[in-house]
């Protein structure tokens, strides 16, 4: 049976790693700040939580991320530079980041994983459920997971998970899923989640991508967990803990942090956090763009005719 949850307002997109996959650009440059196209790749996820109706954005950063900061805030030179040269339309391009949400940040300090830079985030989440965006994870506008995601927290309770099939090949890349079916065709329960299984003990190929959202008991939970996979406090433990606990669970008190769901999505995503596919990701956003796209599209069928 259904029952109504707390609306989530909240959104905390954790942004304190040193994209060592991407030296040297990252030596003096946050990987969130790498641009896709014209924007970075950060401003993307911010849309996508505004455009989910959380304007309430905490960032959890780290040393050498202040230009995520200045990103997000106003650059009055600027600003008045373009304005005098009549340029409005990037003047708001500019202002545009600016006025996205209110943006608060937090500083981790150790890099002791996902699990604890969410836990940064408790002081300001405060008892409310709220949703996690990765920002190696951009999700297509055209297709609103966190959207979905948090109707299906709304309509259950508890956490819910994003969720796509991956090769067997590729599960080890991810957390991994075990489900089990609902009456929702796009919605699983899950029984169990594993970090970066090998394949030969992967549950399933559903893997978990950059997107959750979380009830506040996960808190407790990682308030508790142990270091896990590379000696890092991992997110998918305190899920695992959170559904074993559901399942197995005789009273209402005992069940307070709610079941875990996934939600399988099948829409279009573009990683970012690998350099290929952060390629394949400018690529494909640039031949969609309407401003770009057509010469965009005509250079690249040329190049592939001639160099290829």
């Amino acid at each position: 049976m259904t029952q109504a949850h707390p609306r989530i307002s909240k959104a905390v997109i954790p942004a304190a790693g040193l994209g060592t996959r991407f030296l040297p650009a990252t030596k003096a440059t946050p990987k969130e700040m790498l641009p896709v196209v014209d924007k970075p790749a950060i401003q993307y996820v911010v849309e996508e939580a505004v455009s989910a109706g959380l304007d309430d954005v905490l960032m959890v950063t780290g040393r050498n991320k202040r230009p995520l900061e200045d990103h997000f805030d106003r650059n009055y030179e600027l600003e008045s530079a373009l304005e005098k040269k009549g340029d409005g339309e990037r003047l708001a391009k500019v202002q545009e980041s600016s006025d996205l949400a209110s943006i608060h940040y937090v500083r981790q300090g150790d890099p002791k994983g996902l699990g604890h830079a969410v836990l940064c985030a408790a002081p300001h989440v405060g008892s409310e459920p709220f949703a996690v965006l990765l920002g190696d994870d951009l999700i297509d506008p055209r297709d609103p997971l966190l959207q979905r995601m948090i109707e299906v927290q709304e309509t259950y309770g508890g956490s819910v998970i994003a969720l796509m099939e991956v090769a067997p090949e590729q599960i080890h890349l991810y957390g991994c899923a075990a489900v089990e079916t609902t009456g929702d065709g796009d919605v699983v329960q899950v029984t169990g989640l594993v970090e970066k299984p090998d394949a030969a003990q992967a549950p399933s190929n559903y893997a978990i991508i950059g997107r959750y959202v979380l009830d506040p008991h996960i808190f407790d939970i990682l308030r508790k967990t142990e270091p896990g996979r590379g000696g890092e406090i991992q997110l998918t433990d305190a899920l695992q803990h959170l559904a074993e606990a559901y399942a197995s669970a005789t009273t209402d008190e005992q069940r307070a942090g709610g079941p875990v769901h996934g939600v399988v999505f099948k829409g279009r995503r573009y990683d970012t956090g690998d350099r290929g596919d952060y390629l394949r990701a400018i690529v494909r956003l640039a031949c969609e763009r309407e401003d770009l796209g057509p010469d965009f599209r005509a250079w690249l069928q040329r190049y592939v005719a001639e160099e290829m």
